[in-house]
């Protein structure tokens, strides 16, 4: 009877293998990027809800928002100057942001957008941009990139009307005309689902960022710890399981022109808030 009982069980044993192993994994990392070890930057308290953020080339520091304070924030990645700080507004929920052409657009969760602009000294010029009916929509949004391809900025929805377990959508906004459009592409995320072999997740991007390299779309998901990677038309290419315990609430993504990533962590009630630098192994600096 030990016999029959140590087949059942090396029996049940290899089935279980089975049934997991039916699960097709995300990877951690690809050839370009060692996700599993970072170069860290800690963020003082102030900078505890740090959201969006953009690189600048010209001294390699990352100007940053927090998700309250209308602040503007300068850090430097590269040596130990203070931060710097500007007030540009009272507080709001600010989500993400672009600098293009030295105007920088700031994204509010409700899909207004801010543009400030630098004057005299230290002065800063501000300018808001509302979003069609945002007081009477359940939209929201916490990703902004700009696309030169359409020359437009794109809002990648966190959570919106039109949207389910199976899509997000996209809406742009053009500077030139000062309009948004619905619809300028859906990610389906069926490909997503068979990847991680998960259907019922859903995908909230908390930053959006096109690596100047490659040409593609990294979409960051915070609630989900996923790194995914699409083209310009939100086709889904690959996606990259981002640890817990190093991505703790990552919100914030950017690249440097050599692709290399940068992405923010809120402090998320553990520890201080930081900024997380990977080499692009293939082109780095």
């Amino acid at each position: 009877m030990a016999f029959y009982r140590h087949f059942a069980y090396v029996f049940l044993v290899g089935i279980l293998f089975l049934a997991c192993n039916n699960k097709k994994p995300a990877s951690s990392g690809n050839s370009s990027y060692d996700l599993l070890n970072p170069f860290v930057i800690k963020l003082p308290g102030v900078l505890a809800e740090i959201s969006g953020i953009v690189f600048y080339p010209k001294d390699s520091s990352v100007f940053a928002i927090e998700d309250e304070k209308g602040v503007l924030y300068k850090i430097y990645l590269n040596s130990n100057k203070e931060i710097k700080k500007w007030k540009f507004d009272k507080k709001d929920d600010f989500e993400d942001m672009v600098l293009l052409d030295s105007t920088f657009y700031i994204l509010i969760s409700n899909g207004d957008i801010e543009s400030l602009k630098f004057g005299t000294g230290d002065s800063i010029t501000s300018e808001k941009f509302i979003f069609p009916d945002a007081s009477k929509s359940k939209n929201e949004f916490e990703s902004l990139y700009y696309d030169d391809s359409l020359q437009q900025l794109v809002l990648l929805c966190k959570d919106c009307e039109a949207d389910n377990k199976k899509t997000v959508s996209a809406w742009g906004y053009n500077i030139a005309t000062g309009l948004y459009s619905p619809s300028v592409f859906t990610f389906d995320v069926q490909q997503l689902h068979q990847k991680i072999g998960e259907q019922k997740i859903k995908i909230k991007p908390s930053a959006t960022a096109i690596n100047p390299v490659t040409n593609e779309l990294y979409i960051l998901s915070s609630i989900n710890h996923l790194l995914i990677v699409t083209d310009r038309d939100g086709k889904f290419k690959e996606v990259f399981e981002l640890d817990p315990a190093i991505y703790k609430q990552a919100e914030g993504i950017a690249f440097t022109p050599a692709g290399d990533l940068i992405i923010s962590n809120e402090s998320h009630e553990t520890g201080l808030a930081n900024i997380l630098v990977i080499k692009n192994k293939k082109k780095g600096i």
